[in-house]
């Protein structure tokens, strides 16, 4: 194995263009963690964010970008109980995926399902992190409740779909287009909403409110979410395209006993990260392998093309993910 790497770094906040293929060191793994030689990575929001400058990583970790990843363990740090070198995984990470090789704490690690390509693995960790700590720790979905994703035909989206439909909840989703709300449908969405031509509030209300909703949108969603939830509902709020400040009447949170909270991945623990990991491989993994839940894939482009990766991830178009073939 080589000394250097290519990867991805940010050469300076930007847009897309900022993204440029350069030799780095390859990493050694310290206490606790292994070193993946990566196949793919997967491409998510906050990519773009620290790219733009408007998100930085934490101090511990790699300035690449890049949070999720499938590949191969080539190398493992003192301190490791479970892995060893030559196991094929799908990795949490602190930064750093978009590179042949990444460094990740051991316990962020699982394995890839049985039956499931590393390319679609690639795209597990960061959503399915993200989801389930929001919508079942933090949300506390139960089977019967009534869920509201916004922008169901994200990554996010389709994965919340359907994970709250296996779980039992009656699930309804927004999307821009037909196309994508046809796509929220198939997943296992009640009644998916063309924000363009419908009020999700009016619909949510019809059907006595929503007991949960998960929004990434923030601005003008924000007091529309509040009409929308049931009595003693709760808004999990994981981002803000819409921006995070707005005018709230906190009064409906009184009077309606309702619940506003929300959540980011990369800034937690190690060990609530970990946390995280082994409820996904009990309650989640069967589903995977079982393929009653898979991700939903939109398009794959090469490590020197991450600028386009980006491109097409802001422009909105794509349904489901989007992967570097590393």
């Amino acid at each position: 194995m080589s000394d250097v790497m290519r990867a991805v770094e940010i050469t300076e906040p930007g847009g897309p263009e900022v993204l440029q293929i350069s030799e780095q060191f390859v990493p050694v793994p310290g206490s606790g963690e292994v070193l993946i030689k990566v196949a793919y990575a997967g491409v998510n929001r906050p990519d773009a964010l620290q790219r733009a400058g408007l998100y930085r990583p934490p101090p511990s970790a790699s300035p690449l970008p890049g949070l999720e990843c499938a590949g191969v363990i080539v190398a493992v740090g003192p301190n490791v109980a479970g892995w060893k070198e030559g196991d094929e995984v799908c990795a949490l990470l602190p930064g750093g995926g978009y590179a042949e090789y990444v460094l990740t704490p051991s316990a962020h690690c699982l394995p890839v399902p049985k039956g499931m390509a590393l390319r679609e693995a690639a795209c597990l960790p960061e959503t399915f992190f993200t989801v389930w700590s929001n919508v079942f720790d933090r949300g506390g979905l139960k089977a019967g409740e009534t869920f509201l994703v916004h922008g169901g035909s994200s990554g996010i989206g389709t994965t919340a779909i359907q994970l709250a439909n296996a779980f039992g909840a009656r699930v309804f989703a927004t999307a821009g287009s037909e196309e994508k709300c046809e796509v929220c449908r198939q997943l296992g969405a009640e009644q998916a909403i063309n924000y363009r031509e419908a009020d999700f509030v009016e619909v949510l209300k019809a059907e006595g409110g929503a007991n949960l909703i998960l929004d990434m949108v923030g601005g003008s969603y924000l007091p529309r979410n509040i009409k929308a939830l049931a009595m003693e509902g709760r808004l999990v709020q994981i981002a803000f395209l819409q921006g995070p400040k707005v005018e709230l009447n906190f009064a409906q949170i009184m009077l309606r006993r309702l619940t506003v909270t929300g959540s980011t991945l990369r800034p937690q623990s190690d060990l609530a990260k970990a946390r995280i990991a082994e409820e996904l491989l009990e309650k989640v993994w069967p589903l995977l392998e079982g393929g009653r839940v898979a991700p939903v894939m939109d398009s794959e482009f090469s490590l020197e093309d991450a600028a386009k990766a980006h491109a097409l991830m802001e422009g909105g178009s794509h349904i489901g993910k989007i992967v570097l073939k590393v």
